[in-house]
Formats: structure tokens, C-alpha cells, sequence
């Protein structure tokens, strides 16, 4: 079983986020990495936040980089528990 974190970059992250919106123009929209809380400090620094995928979604994917204001948080693109 892979410890790799397979991200997703959604819409919305490339509309609040520029540098978002550039690794998928050079890149792709998915990317790799070692850890889910690699992927998170990633968002971070771009202003955006990861969500898990559903257990029941059948996208290879583990989470999406999703922009926007998530309720709850303390300011945008900072990441929390639920």
C-alpha cells in the first residue's frame, strides 16, 4: 500500500489561486505527494485548502485542492480539523 497523496486541483483553486492555476497549466491537474500533510502545507502557501475525497468516490484520487472560504475558518486557505 502506497503512503502517496494524490491530489486533484479543482476549478475553484485555480480561481483564488494563481500559482494554483499555474501548476495545472504546466503540469496537469493532479499531483503527488509523499504525504497528505505535504499536500496541505502545499495548499496552504497558495491560499486554498485540500478536502478529502468521499470513501464511496471512485476517483483515484485521495483529495481535491478546493478554493474558496470553508465555514468555520479562521481566514482562507488555513487548514482545520472537522
Amino acid at each position: 500500500m502506497s503512503d502517496e497523496y494524490v491530489l486533484e486541483i479543482k476549478p475553484s483553486a485555480r480561481r483564488h489561486s494563481p500559482r494554483a492555476g499555474e501548476w495545472v497549466h504546466e503540469r496537469g491537474p493532479r499531483r503527488v505527494f509523499e504525504s497528505k500533510a505535504l499536500a496541505r502545507e502545499w495548499a496552504d502557501e497558495r491560499g486554498v485548502w485540500v478536502q478529502d475525497a468521499a470513501p464511496h468516490d471512485a476517483s483515484a484520487v485521495d483529495g481535491y485542492l478546493v478554493g474558496g472560504r470553508r465555514a468555520g475558518s479562521v481566514r482562507p486557505g488555513r487548514q482545520t480539523s472537522l
